[in-house]
């Protein structure tokens, strides 16, 4: 099985081309233009085991918004359609991660059903050319293209881009909890029959 997808998305704030393997081993290409950004992206393909292949042309000279909102897009979109129709997944993961005196839960159900709770508090306005405020609309934007409820929490804090690195670390790790195959799922984890 090779879940693998590819998408390009083409707008006139962004060019996106993401090309995601759920079975990879770590390896990603990723240039967004915002480097924290691509610092993140690369901590989440490392750590998730995930194959990333990004290259974005993005507005840049407004501001960092449209670029990660629409990679957040385009990522959820690719995830959704990599996994397909979800069989034999464990549809859940959970994580808790620390980075130094930060501490991060990220929890995640591929349910099909698009939520986001995000409970973290910043205090600085920017990590390098990334916008702190953007980290939320990120993840809501992933969780709402993958049709994923995700939570994530700051247990603990301090320094914005331990916090920030321990989100995209837990996220990561969780799923990749999510998207392992089970082989006691012979359909999919859902008594709806359907994900």
């Amino acid at each position: 099985m090779d879940r693998r997808a590819s998408i390009t998305r083409t707008t006139k704030e962004t060019d996106i081309r993401l090309t995601f393997c759920v079975d990879g081993s770590g390896q990603a290409d990723i240039h967004t233009g915002i480097g924290f950004f691509d610092h993140m992206l690369h901590s989440f393909s490392r750590h998730g085991f995930f194959d990333i292949d990004l290259h974005v042309k993005g507005d840049l000279e407004v501001d960092c918004h449209h670029t990660i909102e629409d990679v957040g897009i385009v990522l959820g979109q690719v995830i959704k359609e990599a996994l397909g129709e979800k069989k034999a997944i464990k549809r859940y993961g959970s994580f808790i991660l620390p980075m130094d005196e930060s501490l991060v839960l990220c929890s995640l159900d591929l349910s099909g059903r698009p939520y986001l709770v995000f409970d973290a508090t910043f205090t600085a306005q920017r990590v390098g050319d990334f916008d702190t405020e953007m980290a939320k609309e990120f993840f809501y934007a992933v969780s709402y293209g993958a049709g994923m409820n995700l939570h994530l929490k700051e247990l603990s804090g301090g320094n914005n881009h331990h916090l920030l690195e321990a989100m995209f670390k837990a996220f990561a790790k969780a799923l990749d909890e999510a998207t392992k195959l089970d082989p006691r799922i012979t359909d999919v984890l859902s008594t709806k029959g359907f994900l």
